[in-house]
């Protein structure tokens, strides 16, 4: 990958957290860390904007802001490109501007200002569910401590998309990546026969069925260890405690329309809420053909 990656900054500690770890993924990625703060519309607005030397301090925070983001890069990462962007508007909006030819987006999990309660609301929601490519949600510590990667695998044109992007990054980490696959058993009557019996062969069938998906990525990326893990359940549990033992969690986002959740989809909502490392969620690029194949 070359490129851009661009990176969202308010002067928080998460978005410090998501600085290094762009700057670090900038430099396994051959790219460029764009470094862009918003400033929004609200911040010009009553009771203050009249209060004498206002304008001339948010100023100096928002220039300070980027100036201490840009050296965080230089300082993780020596030899990355950095360019920084200050922009008046709203968050979701500007950022999508700002990053529609970038490679992936990077945001912190929580911050001040437009970044409030990212992973809760409005923002990071936004940007995962409408910026067409890999966005991370940078929850916790940007430093590599496990080198494992997990991804979750349904076959869906978005987790074919999620896949790419996650054998991509075990392979600039060199990482093992673990594919976790869940399926829910159908319900069955409580008079059924052999109701053990079918169980155990629906998971033997999905356990193989899942192994023959992945020979194509193998063979794709034969440098990287993958781990294939089909667990009977839920999604989101599974990718949560597989969270626990992993430096990044990857899953495809639909991108079906609507608002929201809705556009981000249930599985990568929860994951971004219950995970427990850095989230990438992937959004398949308009006329992506990304797959194993």
């Amino acid at each position: 990958m070359s490129g851009t990656i661009v990176v969202g900054v308010d002067g928080s500690s998460p978005a410090t957290a998501a600085v290094e770890w762009a700057a670090r993924d900038a430099a396994r990625l051959n790219a460029a860390v764009r470094i862009v703060h918003v400033r929004e519309p609200w911040s010009d607005a009553a009771p203050f904007h009249n209060v004498p030397g206002f304008q001339d301090s948010l100023s100096e925070f928002c220039e300070g802001v980027v100036a201490a983001a840009a050296e965080r890069v230089r300082a993780a990462a020596p030899d990355v490109e950095v360019s920084t962007v200050l922009a008046a508007g709203t968050v979701v909006d500007t950022l999508l501007r700002e990053a529609r030819d970038a490679e992936e987006v990077v945001l912190g999990s929580r911050g001040m200002g437009g970044f409030a309660g990212l992973v809760l609301g409005s923002v990071g929601l936004g940007v995962a569910g409408h910026f067409p490519g890999p966005v991370v949600v940078v929850r916790g510590s940007a430093e590599t401590k496990t080198g494992e990667v997990v991804v979750g695998y349904d076959g869906s044109p978005a987790s074919e998309a999620a896949m790419d992007y996650a054998f991509s990054q075990a392979e600039a980490r060199s990482a093992r990546l673990r594919v976790v696959h869940a399926w829910q058993s159908p319900l069955f009557s409580s008079f059924a026969v052999a109701y053990t019996d079918l169980v155990s062969d629906l998971y033997e069938t999905h356990a193989e069925e899942f192994q023959r998906s992945l020979e194509p990525w193998l063979r794709k990326y034969p440098g990287v260890t993958a781990v294939g893990s089909s667990v009977c359940g839920a999604a989101v549990p599974a990718l949560a405690e597989a969270s626990r033992h992993a430096d990044l969690v990857v899953v495809g986002s639909r991108g079906l329309g609507g608002f929201g959740s809705a556009v981000l989809g249930s599985v990568g909502h929860g994951v971004l809420h219950h995970s427990h490392c850095p989230v990438a969620i992937v959004r398949p690029r308009a006329g992506d053909s990304r797959d194993g194949a």
